[in-house]
């Protein structure tokens, strides 16, 4: 045996020396706690199983040693790595980000871990993104909208792996949409424009590419101006992707137009928040000489100096609903969570001070 300028044999190292050294085992915290392994492993899975007594007395063991449960190791025996794979366009937008924030508090809260990635509205790199946490063993995924590459659900259902769509809403679950109508949504504002009596409408709409809630909102507007006859010319109609110095690009685009409309719609909070400084810039008064109504809620949207009529869409809660909702399918008999089919999430019109009636004559 070997030993050291002493002379003297070492001894073993104890657990702690051990995890001080390299890596402390499952076997070093049951030791050092003095139960079983198969109580430690009980606690780690699902610590209401255990009385609160044993779970601190682990939990102290776990925090002296600093053992961290090996993943590989406990996906192999469970089956599961207890994460949650999710691809966004883009976290730039501040609903996409809430809802993020969100899906991660509430998949925390189970012991899950969010595993997150953006396709930018590409849907070559969403499918590619999609096929790598797939690789790495995630056991459900939240997509947003509906329009993917044309491999991905049907790759999705071969492997097994339970997924929702997110900021969309259908009725039908093929697969299950959590969201608000998008379609809906903007006929309703629409008509109430058309209730103040606007009758020239112009829209900054947002690009299609990728963005199937887009083309939703965009058809509402269309529909809602058709059952009165009316429509918007196409010089009128200007589309971006996102971006408050684009929408002021594409407001004053229209707002050189002739005639000029007397009402906006945004397509997106950026370029309602745009279209709001340029009117100030183009010295149009809003909205006594022009109505601007958006969408999204973003904070700064009530602090300009006209606050922005807009739609406000429940990030958080479809965030929570998401999480929820695949937890629930991983675990159909888990008792601390329900989900009760309820997958529209109800959008709000906010009226501010950029919409008014249209001016006299």
């Amino acid at each position: 045996m070997p030993s050291d300028q002493s002379g003297v044999p070492p001894s073993s190292p104890t657990p702690r020396q051990r995890a001080k050294s390299s890596q402390a085992t499952l076997e070093d915290v049951a030791n050092h706690a003095g139960v079983s392994t198969a109580s430690v492993s009980r606690m780690v899975k699902d610590p209401s199983s255990v009385s609160a007594k044993l779970r601190a007395r682990i939990e102290a063991s776990i925090n002296e040693l600093g053992w961290v449960p090996h993943a590989a190791a406990r996906a192999l025996a469970t089956q599961s790595t207890r994460t949650i794979g999710a691809v966004f366009p883009t976290l730039a937008n501040e609903h996409f980000s809430t809802a993020t924030q969100v899906i991660q508090q509430e998949l925390e809260k189970l012991d899950y871990t969010l595993l997150l990635a953006c396709s930018e509205y590409d849907a070559e790199r969403e499918f590619r993104q999609a096929r790598k946490m797939i690789e790495r063993g995630v056991d459900a995924m939240v997509l947003v909208g509906d329009a993917h590459h044309p491999e991905l659900y049907p790759l999705l259902r071969t492997r097994g792996i339970p997924f929702v769509s997110t900021f969309t809403y259908r009725s039908g679950d093929d697969p299950i949409c959590i969201g608000s109508d998008n379609f809906g949504m903007f006929y309703r504002a629409t008509q109430y424009l058309l209730s103040l009596g606007h009758r020239s409408f112009a829209m900054l709409a947002q690009s299609t590419v990728m963005n199937d809630r887009a083309a939703a909102r965009r058809e509402g507007v269309f529909a809602a101006l058709a059952e009165e006859g009316l429509t918007i010319r196409p010089s009128h109609l200007a589309e971006g992707f996102s971006g408050v110095h684009q929408g002021r690009e594409l407001f004053r685009q229209v707002a050189e137009s002739n005639p000029r409309p007397t009402a906006v719609i945004c397509g997106n909070g950026s370029f309602a928040m745009g279209a709001v400084l340029e009117a100030q810039a183009m010295g149009i008064c809003v909205p006594s000489q022009m109505t601007i109504f958006g969408f999204d809620d973003f904070e700064l949207m009530k602090e300009l100096p006209v606050a922005i009529s807009t739609i406000r869409v429940p990030s958080q809660e479809i965030g929570r609903k998401a999480a929820h909702y695949l937890v629930k399918q991983l675990n159909p008999n888990l008792k601390t969570i329900e989900w009760h089919d309820k997958a529209e999430c109800e959008a709000e019109i906010i009226l501010r001070d950029s919409s008014g009636a249209p001016p006299s004559g």
